[in-house]
């Protein structure tokens, strides 16, 4: 299967996202499609038997513009400031156009009698009408031609009707108060002003994507031959040394060859406080030396940076729909058509009372114009992508909308500990040999852990190095999940791991139990080396692994929003629950395998719990696909971070309330838009229908939904995170 997106130009409301959505399924190879009316996106999963030119002529023979999205072109939406204002310009001329015409109106009452001349009122209407209403008109054929209804349909009937009423009493001799031009010349005026706020208001959803789009460099100084050569990032190729000056963007990602700096990493990680780094260290493409010289090795270019990861992890998910969204697509299939409907039943309807046909009309153009489907179209996808954009530049990447609706529901965090919870940079603190000395016990244990990259591992072989130590050749390397490992150096066999894998091994621990026991009381974690022929224990040692700075205000952050917390962890019972007593947490599951850690979720699935599992291993990957929502720290491995729904770019605890705020947040937003837009039209529909709305008022009202709906979601942009005040108060 092949994934691809596109650009959408020409959708108006809820209705056509559906049009766009039926026509792209129809096209046989097609599996999955989502569009989002907010973006201007479509994300379309394709088979064999579909290809990009049967895709674009699918839709546009539905009645809309469509271009393909490559690799390389940008995927978020491009700014369309000049847009912008071309469509505010063409709003003041309506506006001028149509003020003489109200005017006269909203003076009458007063008892000042200026109402215009009919002629001069048809040629200030007419091109209101026609030309800047021309887009309306255009959108309302092709749906006509694809069989469809949308807005620009409500809109071009409404005021076309409301414009032909007036025309035919001008022919027919009518007096000037007789004429209807005004309404339809203001409602045009006001649907484009709320378009024009719309399409701003839109634009600002995206401004996540675009700040971080706007972190690429276009070009990069690399060093060939000793020489410095400024050339197109396009051209630049993996291994190729670059050359960073202070003050400027990281172009590549890559590893520091030479030099020392602060990096300032807080667009992409969320992380506020600069980063010093040197020789051997990683940098991210998009970051910004802030004082130092610096040679970069080239690791990742073009798509494969991670600022490019994360741009398009957000443009995917800002493109999926959340599971809300499916009631709005039920809806909206049937809304133009059964607004159509209503509006007919008013007309009749009126004059079957014995109304004017002129009132009967216009009650009529009324239902039309104040029906449109927007609001609900833009409800949930404009609160997705501002809750989303809000994550990225905090740090938090999520997957997709589920994960973002599901996190809201959450009553369980389940935790693993090393890396998590703690530094995951263990030190050994102990070591306690039976037989021979310490340095002899060190050696073979750092010998069997040659090539680990496991955190223990880390540790003993940093050990072993400070004390100078050779490692002896291994072979018939075996690793034992959750428990160590098993070789042999020189002929003999030999085990290193934790008790159960001891007691597996039949070793006796009775021989350095009262060391054990102190050991354990202290919370340190432990390791045995055995030889499973003689069942002999040839020693152990212990290790401390310091806790986050932030891990006690994440557990109450938690707390304080009704969460349980739950800490599962491989290691031994002692040192878990010396972690979890240091923390407030509430539940702790120790000595676990890989392989138990998912049962324990269902488990607690089992009892009701909505469960969002927190890890950064591989042995966590199965826990956060189990979970409702999986959470990874992208200081762990790829694999933990893909069976995640949500990724926090850096190793900081307070980022999970964070991002359990912020669906709340994005959700209630959702809620709130959606009862809005049901409200506006449960309430519109009937007063236009019963004469209670004219025309004008209809077309204010219309424009203002849409513009409320996207006003409210913005102001999510508001909130701030617990981990940047955290971060700051420490610093203070």
């Amino acid at each position: 299967m092949s994934e691809t997106q596109f650009a959408i130009q020409g959708m108006t409301c809820a209705s056509c996202v559906r049009h766009v959505e039926k026509a792209l399924l129809e096209v046989p190879g097609v599996s999955q499609v989502e569009v989002n009316l907010a973006s201007e996106k479509a994300r379309v999963i394709y088979g064999a038997d579909a290809t990009i030119p049967q895709l674009l002529e699918a839709v546009e023979e539905a009645g809309y513009d469509a271009q393909a999205l490559s690799e390389d072109s940008p995927h978020s939406s491009p700014d369309k400031t000049a847009e912008l204002k071309q469509q505010f310009r063409h709003f003041q001329i309506a506006a001028l156009f149509s003020l003489p015409l109200l005017a006269p109106m909203l003076l009458m009452p007063l008892g000042f009698n200026l109402m215009l001349p009919p002629w001069l009122q048809w040629a200030l209407a007419t091109p209101v009408q026609f030309w800047l209403g021309a887009r309306f008109y255009t959108g309302a054929f092709k749906a006509i031609k694809a069989r469809n209804g949308n807005m620009d349909l409500l809109v071009a009937l409404g005021t076309s009707a409301a414009y032909g009423l007036s025309v035919y009493q001008l022919l027919r001799g009518g007096h000037a108060h007789a004429l209807y031009f005004e309404s339809a010349a203001v409602v045009i005026s006001l649907v484009l002003l709320g378009k024009f706020l719309e399409a701003r208001a839109k634009q600002q959803t995206s401004e996540a994507i675009r700040s971080l789009e706007a972190l690429r460099p276009d070009t990069a100084r690399v060093l060939k031959n000793g020489q410095e050569t400024e050339m197109p990032l396009a051209q630049v190729r993996v291994g190729d040394h670059v050359i960073v000056r202070a003050g400027e963007r990281i172009p590549v990602d890559g590893k520091i060859t030479k030099g020392q700096a602060q990096i300032d990493e807080a667009l992409i990680t969320g992380e506020s406080l600069p980063v010093s780094k040197g020789p051997g260290d990683p940098l991210i493409g998009g970051a910004i030396n802030l004082d130092g010289f610096l040679e970069v090795e080239t690791s990742a270019i073009g798509a494969a940076t991670l600022l490019a990861k994360v741009i398009k992890m957000v443009e995917s998910a800002q493109a999926a729909k959340a599971p809300i969204q499916k009631l709005v697509d039920r809806i909206s299939a049937i809304f133009v058509p059964v607004v159509l409907a209503i509006a007919l039943v008013t007309l009749l309807g009126w004059l079957v009372a014995g109304a004017s046909p002129e009132q009967a009309l216009l009650n009529a153009v009324a239902v039309l114009v104040i029906a449109c489907p927007c609001a609900l179209g833009l409800a949930t996808p404009a609160a997705l992508m501002v809750g989303m954009g809000l994550g990225a530049r905090n740090g938090i990447l999520i997957k997709d909308a589920e994960a973002l609706e599901v996190t809201h529901s959450v009553t369980t965090v389940a935790f693993d500990k090393t890396g998590t919870l703690t530094q995951g940079k263990p030190e050994v603190q102990e070591i306690h040999a039976l037989e021979g000395n310490k340095n002899n016990l060190l050696g073979q244990m750092a010998s069997l852990q040659q090539g680990s990259s496991h955190p223990l591992a880390a540790a003993i072989l940093a050990e072993a190095a400070a004390n100078g130590l050779n490692l002896a050749p291994i072979t018939a390397l075996k690793t034992l999940a959750g428990r160590g490992l098993q070789a042999e150096i020189a002929g003999q066999t030999l085990v290193l791991g934790n008790q159960r894998l001891m007691e597996e091994s039949g070793i006796d621990l009775q021989s350095a139990a009262g060391v054990v026991a102190a050991w354990q009381n202290k919370g340190l974690t432990l390791a045995y080396l055995g030889e499973p022929s003689s069942r002999r224990l040839l020693g152990a040692v212990a290790f401390a692994d310091k806790i986050k700075p932030s891990a006690k205000a994440t557990i109450e952050a938690l707390h304080s929003l009704g969460l349980q917390t739950v800490l599962i962890t491989g290691d031994h019972q002692s040192a878990a629950h010396s972690v979890a007593q240091a923390l407030g947490i509430d539940v702790v599951y120790a000595e676990v395998l890989p392989g138990d850690k998912a049962q324990i979720i269902q488990t607690l699935q089992a009892q009701g719990q909505v469960v969002a599992m927190v890890g950064d291993g591989i042995n966590d990957a199965p826990a956060l696909a189990a979970a409702q929502v999986g959470m990874a720290m992208s200081t762990g491995t790829d694999i933990a971070m893909q069976a995640a729904g949500i990724t926090l770019m850096r190793g900081e605890p307070l980022l999970i309330p964070d991002a359990i705020e912020i669906s709340r947040r994005t959700y209630a937003k959702i809620r709130q838009n959606l009862f809005w837009a049901f409200v506006y039209n449960g309430i519109g529909l009937p007063l236009a229908a019963f004469g209670l709305l004219n025309p004008v008022l209809a077309g204010a009202a219309m424009a203002f939904s849409s513009v409320s709906v996207i006003t409210n979601a913005l102001l999510l942009r508001r909130w701030r995170p617990a981990s940047r005040a955290h971060k700051h108060q420490r610093v203070q």
